[in-house]
């Protein structure tokens, strides 16, 4: 037996049952779209669909008009289809005659199609009310919104309870008192005034380098600047008992002192001997 097989354009009528339908899939947003199309077209009620008839019929719609879609876009159709097709078989089963609603195959589809006709209603509601709003207001516009009015009310309490109030209000916290950061001194720096304080002096204490700043970081880099300058013997430091003046003495004043001393010694001694 020869058979013939003949395609139908796009957007031709279909016919299930002898009934005829124009179906374009390009107008649905999707499979969920086009389902509730078939059903709500022919007045099916959505809690008891005829599967058997509405497979055909989705069938029928996307077999001529998946060439031209995206991938992604039919394989969206063809899982619906693949869903009907299932549900088709299940109820072809056995099953008892009292079957609770959750128990039946159609449940999960039939709550996916009253989701999305809900989203589809409120899309509907906010576009109609949109294109109200542009046949009044331009795009962007916000409308101003008066001042609230604010009434007078009269304050109804006893002096007693104001004060009472008023000792409830916790007491400001203390001021805080914010020390801007002072200037870096550096070792270099000090070292540096130390070699000119030497220059013009035969010793020079130690409080020289810090009483002027008063800073701990002036005390430190001054005590730094002087044991540098101790351990290239440039400086002697001395103190003659715990607590007292820290002196720095240049090494070549100290030494010329100490060859002084030893002259005048041995010049005593020679005068007595003789």
């Amino acid at each position: 037996m020869n058979t013939t097989s003949t395609r139908r354009a796009p957007g031709s009528p279909i016919g299930i049952g002898g009934e005829a339908f124009v179906v374009e899939l390009e107008r649905f947003q999707g499979p969920l779209d086009l389902l509730l199309h078939l059903i709500r077209s022919q007045d099916i009620d959505v809690f008891d669909i005829p599967i058997a008839r509405v497979t055909g019929q989705f069938r029928e719609a996307i077999e001529h008009g998946l060439d031209g879609m995206p991938l992604e876009r039919a394989g969206e159709f063809l899982e619906m289809s693949a869903t009907l097709i299932r549900i088709k078989a299940q109820l072809l089963l056995p099953r008892p005659d009292k079957l609770e609603w959750e128990e039946d195959p159609r449940a999960e589809l039939v709550r996916r199609l009253l989701e999305y006709e809900h989203f589809q209603d409120v899309v509907h509601v906010l576009q109609t009310a949109e294109a109200q709003r542009g046949r009044h207001m331009a795009k962007g516009y916000v409308e101003t919104r008066p001042p609230p009015t604010m009434s007078r009310t009269v304050l109804q309490l006893t002096l007693e309870e104001l004060l009472q109030a008023a000792a409830r209000i916790p007491e400001p916290p203390p001021p805080i008192h914010v020390r801007p950061p002072s200037s870096t001194v550096t070792v270099a720096e000090k070292v540096s005034l130390l070699r000119r304080l030497i220059g013009r002096a035969k010793r020079v204490a130690l409080d020289r380098l810090i009483k002027p700043w008063g800073t701990r970081a002036h005390a430190v880099a001054a005590l730094l600047a002087a044991l540098e300058m101790a351990k290239q013997q440039v400086v002697r430091i001395e103190q003659t008992k715990p607590f007292s003046p820290i002196w720095l003495l240049s090494v070549r004043e100290a030494g010329e002192e100490s060859d002084i001393e030893q002259s005048n010694t041995e010049q005593s001694d020679s005068e007595e001997s003789s």
